[in-house]
């Protein structure tokens, strides 16, 4: 698994990208999370004020840009105090960089009893690329931490920070 994961960031800057997301980046994203776990895609959200909006990234990348109105929570710092005052009926969309981490967080809320937790596809990487954006300050920006140099490959719009 390690492997094919290795590989497919070698090589996925020299594959040609189509509208979406790239065959590597799909490959990844389906190595990577639980069939499980239920996902909406960018393109499935109308209105973000349906959903309570998490970001399961560390605080710098949240500083950086993150989803209108979204909540931090953090992944390594994760704590339930953060969630206390959330409606556990209505629905959660919640993000990281690609969905790995806001997937684990995820299963955590799940467990805690919030029954409607989406974890949102290709997290804010694909959804930069779907040409949505992001915010910083309150403000529209065109900055994505990408987590790290080696993730960075996978945003294809804006501007990339790590």
């Amino acid at each position: 698994m390690v492997r094919i994961i290795f590989f497919l960031i070698l090589f996925a800057g020299t594959l040609s990208i189509s509208k979406g997301q790239s065959m590597p980046y799909q490959v990844l994203l389906k190595g990577l999370y639980d069939a499980s776990f239920p996902v909406v895609k960018p393109e499935q959200i109308s209105n973000l004020s349906n959903y309570q909006v998490l970001d399961a990234r560390e605080k710098v990348e949240y500083q950086v840009s993150h989803l209108q109105n979204a909540l931090w929570v953090g992944h390594d710092t994760f704590n339930l105090k953060a969630v206390e005052k959330l409606d556990k009926a209505k629905p959660i969309l919640i993000y990281c960089t690609v969905g790995a981490r806001s997937e684990k967080i995820g299963k955590i809320l799940q467990k805690e009893g919030f029954s409607r937790v989406y974890n949102l596809y290709g997290g804010i990487v694909h959804w930069v690329n779907e040409g949505r954006p992001v915010f910083a300050n309150g403000k529209p920006t065109l900055q994505v931490h990408t987590y790290s140099k080696p993730w960075s490959i996978w945003l294809t719009k804006g501007e990339k920070v790590y």
